[in-house]
């Protein structure tokens, strides 16, 4: 029995596609690799002109020992987890019942608060920063957690996204909970969330690492190192370091990254198929 060939032009695109991704994945890991590499060498041979990606002597605990002890960088990557988890909180609180508004409910302008959402975002967050500066300095709440994450807590995205899921969620559905007595707010907590636990983890996901390496706003609206999120804690940290010691400064910045990098692997299956669920309609 014969075989079907593939034809030569489409594996040599195959070819180059994979030669292209490789590339760009080498691109972006890059940076992350020779950060964890001078975080375990020493002084010596960071300076060193024959560079070589694991070290001769190894400076581990050293730097690492430093970077933990000679700023609170424990205490940073818990304002981390303090501030990303009450953003996503409120977040959730938010976007389920305006999602499930805009998909499932029938309602005159539903569409054009649909386009004000997408319109929002367009709107960058640095051109209502001088506005919630004033607003919070009014009400005593600068240098504060609250500073960090009231200005947070709706996501324009992170409603589009409910959004599009809700979408494919059958109407066949909503209203069997209908006539099971449900009112509109259970449905939302008690049928829907369910169903959208892909997308929800695919927007945490998202949530993390936009609001863990948030550095604009804490940097205008924190100025006590007790209250630093990681981002503006490395700047302390660099601080206090004057900028010359890179091995403890790249070991801090390895533990600031190491979070997001395990909460990607751990989540990666559900957040592929949130965002390719949520494109379906």
């Amino acid at each position: 029995m014969r075989t079907k060939t593939q034809p030569a032009d489409s594996i040599a695109f195959a070819l180059a596609r994979h030669v292209v991704l490789g590339l760009g994945a080498v691109l972006m890991l890059a940076p992350f690799v020779l950060m964890v590499s001078v975080s375990l060498k020493p002084p010596g041979e960071i300076f060193s002109p024959d560079f070589t990606l694991l070290p001769k002597v190894w400076h581990a605990v050293e730097n690492y020992s430093a970077a933990f002890s000679r700023q609170p960088l424990a205490r940073f990557i818990l304002n981390g987890f303090i501030v990303t988890g009450a953003i996503f909180f409120f977040q959730l609180i938010v976007a389920l019942p305006a999602a499930y508004a805009l998909a499932k409910l029938r309602w005159q302008g539903r569409e054009t608060v649909f386009l004000m959402v997408l319109l929002g975002l367009l709107i960058p967050h640095q051109v209502t920063a001088i506005p919630l500066y004033i607003l919070f300095w009014k009400f005593g709440l600068i240098d504060t957690y609250a500073a960090i994450i009231l200005p947070s807590t709706i996501s324009v995205f992170g409603i589009f996204l409910m959004r599009q899921f809700f979408l494919t969620v059958p109407d066949d559905l909503i209203n069997a909970a209908r006539l099971d007595g449900l009112g509109e707010f259970a449905i939302v907590w008690r049928i829907m969330m369910p169903t959208a636990v892909p997308a929800v983890i695919s927007f945490g996901v998202l949530s993390l690492v936009w609001n863990w390496n948030e550095f604009f706003w804490p940097l205008i609206v924190i100025q006590s190192e007790h209250l630093a999120t990681p981002p503006l804690g490395v700047v302390f940290f660099n601080n206090a370091e004057a900028g010359t010691n890179y091995g403890p400064l790249m070991a801090a910045a390895t533990a600031i990254t190491a979070p997001l990098v395990i909460a990607f692997l751990a989540a990666q299956r559900w957040f592929i198929d949130g965002v390719t669920m949520t494109a379906v309609k």
